[in-house]
């Protein structure tokens, strides 16, 4: 896909979303620099993980998301952020499903370092 300016419009985040068909498939809507945001729809655990070469960026568009960490966890509501810092390990989970939107370098991988079966497919757009 072209990530260039084709024409000045908005990108409509829900419009958006609602071309995510699977949970934990994050997909990028946006290019800044070497930055992405990518969409994602999330329900259930997922894996501990983390990012040794960059903090990653949370932002909650509908559901609560809680992110928990070795030593306690945080809760995220619609129209909240949280940025984990880098190396600090982590894992999200949702009890309902969780829109978000994620803001990372390109190339980083949803299970950073962990690897695995949940491991989506990096850079697709939509």
């Amino acid at each position: 896909m072209d990530n260039h300016i084709s024409s000045y419009r908005p990108i409509n985040l829900a419009a958006k979303l609602d071309l995510i068909p699977d949970h934990w498939q994050p997909r990028v809507v946006a290019e800044m620099n070497d930055y992405q945001f990518k969409l994602v729809r999330i329900d259930g655990d997922f894996l501990w993980h983390d990012h040794p070469e960059t903090d990653e960026t949370f932002i909650v568009l509908d559901g609560i998301l809680r992110i928990d960490f070795r030593d306690g966890f945080v809760e995220i509501g619609p129209g909240e952020m949280f940025v984990v810092p880098k190396g600090v390990e982590h894992k999200p989970f949702a009890q309902n499903e969780v829109k978000m939107m994620l803001i990372e370098p390109r190339g980083t991988l949803n299970t950073g370092t962990q690897g695995g079966e949940r491991t989506a497919l990096n850079d697709l757009w939509i």
